[in-house]
């Protein structure tokens, strides 16, 4: 009698061991019945407006799903490579590389641009602008012959395959089918998740930490106009590009780095077809600079001393470079050595060293 009460016991205790001990790629533990959860995804906006995503509102296993999906290799054609591959969680969700690799070795033809604060991003994705929303461009890669080099039905069939996967979209979306549509806006709620506002610079706005005087020298040059008859009151003028919390403007523009025989990567014209688009790209943000080297669309240089000489006397004319550039190449910012070393002081204040060290974030496998 013992013994069978023993066996119905075990046989008792057994779905409740595995369902607690079991661990699915995500490290939280398995359920073997999933079941939809649409549980809201908390954010912490500091000081952003709260942006509208009234469209794909953000859920803690929609988030979760993203994730999976963000660092999954078998979104890949022989499963090699991730998106997490090129945008890299301690490179500030960047590639150190000037161009990422693709399956069997492929480069691209741009830098891998960072991900964070894409909430904020109102203007197309890609440095071109070529995806309208984040969920288009989250897709684009993986049948990107330079990049994943696969089809989306493949990726569906993969994923299908797997036990993992279904039960994840039944908790996201309320039922096992999988779908492109599904991942794009799983991987859009994901990637909205990474949000950057806890750097130095944001903590000096709240009051909770003080800037070198080398830094808060760099904050005034970053911040004030050029203007070359009152030096000691002119600036670099940074923030005409670089502006608001994100350090950005949402815009496309030819910075002036080369000349129109020398543009062969046209841009933002490949898009709209405008000859005034002509060489422009997405302006992007400045946050965690210190740690997306190298710089410009085509990762040209290296070190932010190079970035800030370019916009100090190196300026090239052409066609389409915006007219706010343009001064450059008559004077000169004329920023004395200290003048630099103070602007990149500043510059390495917005490096958030909470975001690149977040587990929320990291590759879940």
């Amino acid at each position: 009698m013992k013994f069978k009460k023993s066996i119905t016991l075990i046989a008792l205790l057994t779905p409740l061991v595995f369902s607690l001990c079991t661990k699915d790629p995500a490290g939280l533990p398995g359920v073997i019945n999933p079941e939809y959860d649409d549980t809201p995804y908390e954010l912490d906006y500091g000081r952003f407006a709260e942006p509208d995503m009234a469209d794909n509102p953000l859920t803690v296993e929609g988030v979760k799903l993203g994730r999976m999906l963000f660092y999954e290799t078998q979104l890949s054609k022989d499963n090699s490579i991730s998106c997490g591959n090129c945008h890299i969680q301690q490179d500030g969700f960047s590639d150190p590389a000037q161009f990422s690799a693709g399956v069997d070795g492929s480069l691209g033809k741009r830098q891998a641009m960072p991900i964070f604060n894409m909430l904020w991003h109102t203007n197309e994705f890609f440095w071109d602008g070529r995806a309208h929303l984040l969920r288009d461009q989250s897709l684009m890669p993986i049948e990107d012959d330079l990049e994943m080099k696969e089809t989306l039905e493949n990726v569906v069939a993969k994923l299908s395959a797997t036990t993992t996967y279904p039960a994840q979209f039944i908790r996201a979306f309320g039922d096992a089918e999988i779908t492109s549509e599904r991942m794009s806006l799983a991987m859009e709620q994901f990637m909205n998740s990474i949000i950057s506002n806890q750097s130095k610079y944001d903590k000096y706005l709240e009051g909770q930490a003080t800037l070198t005087e080398s830094e808060e020298r760099g904050r005034f040059l970053f911040n004030a106009e050029y203007n070359p008859g009152f030096p000691e009151l002119s600036g670099a003028d940074c923030a005409h590009c670089h502006g608001g919390n994100n350090f950005d403007n949402n815009r496309y523009m030819n910075n002036g780095l080369d000349s129109e025989a020398n543009q062969t990567d046209i841009g933002r014209e490949a898009v709209t077809e405008d000859p005034k688009d002509r060489a422009a790209f997405k302006v992007p943000s400045l946050r965690n600079i210190e740690l997306t080297a190298p710089y410009m669309h085509d990762g040209r240089f290296t070190t932010l001393e190079e970035v800030v000489d370019h916009y100090d006397h190196g300026i090239v004319i052409s066609g389409s470079v915006d007219p706010a550039l343009a001064f450059s190449t008559q004077t000169g910012l004329q920023l004395s050595d200290q003048d630099k070393i103070d602007l990149i002081s500043f510059l390495k204040t917005l490096t958030d060293e909470e975001m690149i060290a977040d587990e929320r974030f990291s590759d879940p496998f």
